[in-house]
């Protein structure tokens, strides 16, 4: 999720297990320091594009590391106040531990079991930025901090019960339009092996889905919303051209994210370059992460070069125009826009 859901998080968590033992904005503070604590590794460089994608959310985010990291930060929270060390490292922990579980509701992947498996994690049930997870948790921190008396906490409470409820719903509405899904792609004879449905920027009402084709040659992406007449959905169709993929077998950066991506990806040749698109983060045809990943054409060859990032957001203006008449279920297919020509250095 994004830097201020976790900190709104990270407080909320603080100020509850703190309860009134110490000051609200001492316990707010600390505990939205932790909960941002782990997306410090955004500022590691790995050396190339799709390196510091698929390591971020890597260590920083293992449940393991977090829990043993955590007494030493609630020893230095603490301060003085040793003999409530237990309920700083209840707070400390609970603002580190639940950052990766937040971020596991996304569809990006979080690696929460390292150093075990780099498995990256991801349920895809919420948007990277979802105001009805933030703004519950704002609201209640500041209904605690600007009320007196016993009641204050209620708010935060009440804060952290509403986003986490959200979130709860957001996962049923994910599992109630995968059934959906998979039986008009049942209908429609769409064959497909790999099913990602997850939630459109800002909502948890419109829901994109990518179905891929066995063997990865195609895949047909559609839209859906629970504000959808009945009757049949849109599935547009697109292919990937998997024998180049084939054809550059230990390429690190192709395999590196088809790996991430757990199999969502598109390999393209586009002006004499191979690129390979992230499927799951962005819709067609732009992509965020997308990468230039080699040069060169099928005679004399292929050659590696170093990897540029050449993805792109698409026409911002004209999808979110898009967006909110397709949550309320217009049906309207979405604006598919030309991807500008790739321009690199020879």
């Amino acid at each position: 999720m994004d830097s201020l859901s976790q900190f709104a998080l990270g407080a909320a968590v603080g100020v509850a297990a703190l309860g009134r033992r110490e000051p609200v904005w001492k316990a707010a503070l600390v505990g939205g320091l932790c909960g941002t604590l782990p997306d410090l590794d955004a500022l590691i460089d790995h050396g190339d594009p799709i390196r510091n994608m698929t390591f971020h959310r890597a260590e920083s985010h293992s449940l393991f590391y977090l829990t043993a990291l955590s007494p030493l930060l609630a020893w230095f929270a603490a301060g003085r106040r040793r003999d409530e060390f237990g309920r700083w490292w209840l707070a400390v922990f609970l603002a580190l531990v639940t950052h990766p579980l937040l971020d596991l509701m996304t569809i990006y992947g979080t690696q929460l079991m390292q150093p075990f498996t780099e498995h990256p994690y991801a349920i895809g049930s919420v948007f990277i930025i979802d105001p009805l997870v933030t703004l519950p948790l704002l609201f209640g921190l500041l209904v605690t901090g600007i009320m007196r008396g016993p009641r204050r906490y209620r708010g935060n409470a009440i804060g952290l019960t509403l986003a986490s409820v959200y979130l709860g719903w957001s996962i049923v509405a994910q599992a109630t339009v995968t059934r959906q899904v998979e039986r008009e792609l049942a209908a429609q004879d769409i064959a497909f092996e790999r099913l990602l449905v997850t939630a459109t920027p800002f909502n948890t009402l419109l829901w994109r889905i990518v179905a891929m084709e066995p063997g990865g040659a195609a895949y047909h992406e559609g839209f859906h919303s629970l504000l959808d007449a009945p009757g049949p959905m849109r599935f547009d169709r697109f292919t990937s051209d998997r024998a180049l993929f084939d054809a550059l077998r230990g390429n690190y950066g192709l395999e590196r994210i088809a790996w991430f991506s757990h199999g969502f990806f598109r390999v393209s040749l586009r002006d004499g370059l191979v690129t390979i698109a992230d499927l799951r983060m962005g819709q067609e045809p732009g992509y965020t992460f997308e990468f230039a990943v080699a040069r060169g054409t099928a005679n004399p060859g292929f050659r590696e070069i170093e990897y540029v990032t050449v993805g792109s957001r698409g026409n911002t203006e004209a999808l979110l125009a898009w967006l909110w008449p397709r949550v309320a279920g217009s049906g309207e297919p979405p604006p598919r826009a030309i991807p500008p020509p790739i321009t690199l250095a020879p």
